[in-house]
C-alpha cells in the first residue's frame, strides 16, 4: 500500500487529494510541526535527507516533490483520468500549470509568510526596526508581485474554469494551494473566478475526504 508521510498545514494535502479522486488505497503516516519553529520533525530525515513533506513510499520507492509525486501517481494509477491526452494543447497547460504551481507561485507567498511573522520573532529592542524592514520589504516587492501572480490567475480561470482547460485535472490540485494560500495571505478570494474556483474545488467530495484523513489545515 501507499504510505504518504504527511505533515500538518503542507503542500501534502494534495497528495491525499489526489489518491481520493484516483480511489486509490492508502496509508496516512502523520507528523507535526515543531510549534515554535513550525518546521518538520527529524523524523521525516528517515524517510528522505531533505525532511520534507509530502513524501510517497509506493513499495520499493520513495518518492518527494509535490509535482514529481502528482505525475507518478496520475501515470501509475490513473489510466488516463486527471490528465489531457499527450500532445493536445490542454497537456502542455497541465504541464505548465503543474510546474508553475511548485515554481514561480509559491516564491512570493513564500515570502509573504516570512515577512509577516518576522517582527513577532524579533528580539524586543529590534521589533520596531524588523517591521518597519519587514513592511518595506511586502508593500515594495512581495504584494506588487503577489498582485501580478492573482490577476494572472483571475485571467486564466477567465477563460476557462480549470487551469488545463474545460476539464478538471491533477494540475487543479497542484494549484490549490497557491490560490489557497493566496486566498490566506493576500485576499485573492476577493477575485470572482479564484473564489468560484476555490467553490468548486471545496465542493468535490474527495477534496473533503481528504481534509477528514490529513486533519486539520490552516493556510495563513
Amino acid at each position: 500500500m501507499i504510505v504518504v508521510h504527511h505533515l500538518n498545514n503542507s503542500r501534502s494535502q494534495r497528495v491525499l487529494w489526489l489518491l481520493e479522486e484516483l480511489g486509490v488505497p492508502y496509508e496516512v503516516k502523520h507528523y507535526q510541526r515543531d510549534a515554535k519553529t513550525m518546521l518538520a520533525p527529524p523524523e521525516l530525515r528517515a524517510v528522505h535527507p531533505l525532511g520534507k513533506s509530502p513524501i510517497v513510499v509506493d513499495g520499493d520507492k520513495t518518492i518527494a516533490e509535490t509535482g514529481t509525486i502528482i505525475e507518478y501517481l496520475v501515470e501509475t494509477y490513473g489510466q488516463g483520468r486527471l490528465v489531457p491526452p499527450a500532445g493536445t494543447p490542454e497537456r502542455l497547460r497541465w504541464s505548465y500549470w503543474l510546474h508553475y504551481a511548485e515554481g514561480s507561485a509559491m516564491a512570493p507567498l513564500l515570502l509573504k509568510l516570512v515577512f509577516t511573522a518576522l517582527p513577532a520573532r524579533a528580539p524586543g529592542l529590534m521589533k520596531g526596526l524588523v517591521k518597519s524592514i519587514a513592511n518595506r520589504a511586502q508593500s515594495g516587492f512581495i504584494d506588487p508581485q503577489l498582485k501580478l501572480h492573482i490577476d494572472y490567475w483571475e485571467a486564466e480561470l477567465t477563460r476557462n474554469p480549470w487551469f488545463a482547460g474545460g476539464d478538471f485535472t491533477a494540475a487543479d490540485i497542484a494549484m490549490s494551494f497557491p490560490l489557497e494560500a493566496g486566498a490566506a495571505r493576500a485576499g485573492a478570494s476577493t477575485r470572482p473566478h479564484v473564489k468560484a474556483f476555490l467553490e468548486r474545488i471545496h465542493a468535490r467530495p474527495a477534496y473533503k475526504r481528504a481534509l477528514e484523513r490529513g486533519g486539520p489545515y490552516d493556510y495563513a
